[in-house]
């Protein structure tokens, strides 16, 4: 017999339409939505040298999280400082690991601590079946 554990955790990540962006940040990240986003273009600049801007899709996780993803589509150079991690990424692997580092450095800042750290967690939960699991756990190591 199985173990439930040893099974895939099937969490989905669906891009938001349109017709919800205005209320998928609020209802992720409630009253710190403006926080989060800015966190995590703010990580974006930090992490990615080439980084100037653009605009975001936002995905929302079968598990209640979420993150965002630079629309531009072409690989990432992301490169950590704090612990020598530098490669490049798809898209959707960099905006996984920004919004990680924002979620993190929010958490410490923030008394909506369990909330972030509850984001963080389903997040990282998804990062662990994504294609680019290595990539992503080593930047945020």
């Amino acid at each position: 017999m199985n173990n439930p554990t040893d099974l895939p955790s099937c969490i989905t990540a669906t891009v938001v339409p349109d017709s919800r962006r205005l209320s998928f940040l609020p209802k992720t990240f409630g009253r710190l939505t403006m926080k989060v986003e800015q966190e995590v273009f703010s990580q974006m600049a930090e992490l990615c040298a080439d980084y100037r801007g653009g605009y975001w899709h936002f995905f929302e996780l079968s598990n209640g999280g979420g993150f965002l993803v630079l629309a531009s589509g072409d690989p990432v150079k992301i490169s950590v400082e704090g612990n020598g991690y530098a490669g490049s990424v798809s898209a959707e692997a960099a905006g996984i690991i920004v919004t990680l580092f924002a979620l993190s450095h929010l958490a410490f800042r923030y008394s909506d601590a369990d909330m972030l750290s509850e984001r963080f967690h389903q997040l990282r939960d998804f990062a662990l079946d994504h294609p680019e699991r290595e990539a992503i756990l080593a930047a945020i190591d």
